[in-house]
């Protein structure tokens, strides 16, 4: 590995660990930083920041659900001309939708996910300094927040925010005299969407090469937390998936301003023909759920590695089947690439290819479910300690069996043509995707929170925000599955129109306020975060007894992790409750040599001379005990 230089309280540090003095401005320190744990800072903090911004917006739209006849003066005075009289205008309800899935899906469980913890831990795991490029990180970090501000500049301009839905099919998102939404609104999601896939792709292209040459002396990828396996997969995937979005973003910005017609063909607007002709919308639907589905597989697996983490070190005992979990996390990689069509089975599939997609639907569930049973197995007599933490991946893992399930009725084509563009999608991929990897995310926040401020959160407030935060999310999403199965359309601004869907107006009230007790719940766990990067009890180096490199880092950061030489790593990370050694965990960096009560054979697969000593360890005891 090349000598990387690094630096912060004033001193560099190269791989050897010598010490060069060098003084960092606030600028340098905290606003344009190079150190992979202050740009995963950075990332947390603008993905709260907007995941508050997209739950504003859920709210604001699910009291026109709940109350759609009703005028709330202050509705006029929050949203001025797009609340005429208090009431909310239908166009603006569909903005904000649009916004509220575009914020959530990207730059809060995206961006706000990854960047976050690939940041903070693939170099602390794998032992490097830093990423491999921190001028590229510090890049990536900052046209994510640049793609931010442009999005949410949109309900700043005159005819409000794209409209189209987070999906932004054409012929909505094409035509920019389609509806107020089409207009300049969308052309500012689309270049905020091609900033943040440069992001994106900066950020992935950065873990990928950090964990294939930047690994300390040791670790090979079997020694690998299941955290580094997750992000590292993740990264590829975006690297794969990203590019065609923006090809299919690129082909509608020719559509909308430069007269071309790929996704347009035999449109009437106003009474009018429109000279279009030859184009296929559906051509979008396949360009942009190639990205689709692989990004849903971006935003859960590195909440799924997060929860391995925490559910092992939480339960005091090794995660259950290691290779299984890497290998289940190959198998999703290389089939949420084959999956993509069954977003599409009203198009007009031939059905033989929807058959194939069915298929290929229902195959990736069964790596998904050997995680599901790996997790339990895990947790099945181990030694539990309820930390907020380790409540939040469990969340994780019932929000993704019960989520998981209903994924299997969408994956049935017969079933879904009935159930698609209800609630019962809605509810479906709120509960596998949005509340799993929301879980993953605050389970990742409260466990590693003492490294990246060297304070703890409050216990207490983080029960109180698990238990609303769970309770608050099955009674806002469980109840939709039965409006999807009464054929109840989802992103419908009033049902009181409909009389076969007006009876579901109580059901719609009730999802509301138990939305709104969640919001509030969110307010706990903004005071904690907060108030704990100052005034929280101070963290020691290894509060939770865990096993990885991390942390043998010092609690106080210094922009290269550890002063001096970089640890060497000698066993896997999930040493926890051994039979024969004297502490409940040993740190990777600890040597078999130092434990040879407790080594066992396939200790030492990889290594014959330590199996050798082993041995001769064993007949030494042996003989003792004989004598």
């Amino acid at each position: 590995m090349s000598t990387l230089t690094v630096q912060d309280h004033g001193v560099h540090h190269d791989d050897h660990g010598h010490e060069h003095h060098h003084h960092d401005t606030f600028l340098t320190k905290y606003i344009f930083s190079q150190d992979h744990k202050m740009i995963a800072k950075q990332f947390l903090i603008t993905g709260i920041l907007m995941a508050v911004i997209a739950m504003i917006l859920s709210i604001l739209f699910r009291i026109q659900l709940a109350y759609p006849d009703k005028a709330f003066p202050l509705m006029e005075t929050l949203l001025g001309r797009f609340a005429p009289e208090g009431r909310m205008d239908p166009n603006f309800y569909l903005s904000l939708v649009t916004i509220h899935g575009t914020i959530m899906v990207f730059f809060v469980l995206t961006a706000g996910l990854s960047g976050t913890f690939s940041n903070l831990l693939i170099p602390l795991q794998v032992g490097a300094r830093d990423m491999a490029s921190p001028f590229m990180n510090m890049l990536s970090y900052w046209l994510f927040f640049l793609a931010s501000v442009i999005m949410l500049s949109s309900f700043f301009i005159e005819k409000g925010p794209a409209g189209p839905g987070w999906t932004i099919y054409p012929p909505l998102s094409a035509l920019p005299k389609a509806m107020p939404g089409s207009d300049m609104g969308m052309t500012l999601w689309l270049i905020s969407m091609v900033l943040f896939v440069a992001s994106s792709l900066m950020g992935g292209i950065n873990y990928v090469s950090t964990v294939l040459n930047m690994r300390t002396k040791g670790m090979d990828l079997w020694k690998m937390p299941l955290t580094v396996w997750a992000f590292f997969l993740t990264a590829i995937v975006g690297i794969l998936a990203f590019p065609v979005l923006v090809a299919g973003v690129v082909l509608l910005i020719f559509d909308r301003s430069f007269g071309t017609s790929f996704y347009l063909s035999d449109i009437v607007m106003g009474g009018v023909p429109q000279s279009m002709e030859g184009g296929s919308p559906i051509l979008f639907q396949h360009l942009f759920w190639f990205l689709g589905h692989p990004e849903v597989y971006i935003v859960i697996m590195p909440a799924l590695g997060i929860s391995s983490e925490i559910i092992a070190t939480n339960s005091r005992k090794p995660i259950f089947g290691y290779h299984a979990m890497v290998y289940s996390l190959i198998g999703i990689t290389v089939l949420s690439f084959i999956v993509w069509g069954h977003h599409m089975f009203v198009t007009g599939m031939n059905p033989f290819l929807g058959g194939v997609f069915m298929i290929t639907t229902l195959i990736i569930a069964v790596p998904s479910a050997v995680k599901t049973f790996n997790y339990l197995a895990t947790l099945w007599r181990g030694n539990i300690r309820f930390t907020p933490a380790m409540l939040f991946a469990i969340g994780l893992v019932s929000f993704f069996i019960s989520g998981g399930l209903t994924g299997i009725y969408l994956g049935n084509a017969a079933l879904d043509i009935n159930l698609h563009d209800t609630y019962f999608v809605v509810a479906h991929f709120h509960l596998v995707m949005g509340s799993a990897a929301i879980f993953g995310m605050l389970a990742g926040v409260y466990h590693w929170f003492p490294k990246m401020f060297g304070r703890m959160m409050d216990e207490r407030l983080g029960y109180l925000h698990f238990w609303l935060t769970f309770a608050g999310a099955y009674l806002v999403f469980f109840p939709m599955h039965f409006m999807g199965l009464d054929g109840v359309p989802r992103r419908y601004y009033a049902f009181t129109e409909f009389e076969s869907f007006s009876r579901w107006l109580s059901v719609n009230t009730f999802i509301t306020w138990a939305a709104i007790v969640s919001a509030l719940a969110q307010v706990a766990f903004l005071f904690n975060f907060f108030y704990s990067i100052f005034f929280g009890k101070k963290a020691t180096q290894n509060p939770w007894n865990s096993n990885t490199l991390e942390w043998t880092a010092p609690v106080e950061h210094i922009h290269g992790n550890w002063p001096g030489e970089i640890p060497t790593v000698y066993r896997w990370p999930y040493d926890y409750s051994k039979p024969g050694h004297d502490a409940d965990f040993i740190p990777q960096t600890v040597p078999f040599s130092e434990t040879m009560s407790s080594n066992l054979p396939h200790d030492f697969e990889d290594n014959p001379v330590g199996l050798e000593e082993h041995n001769k360890w064993v007949s030494t005891q042996r003989s003792e005990e004989v004598k």
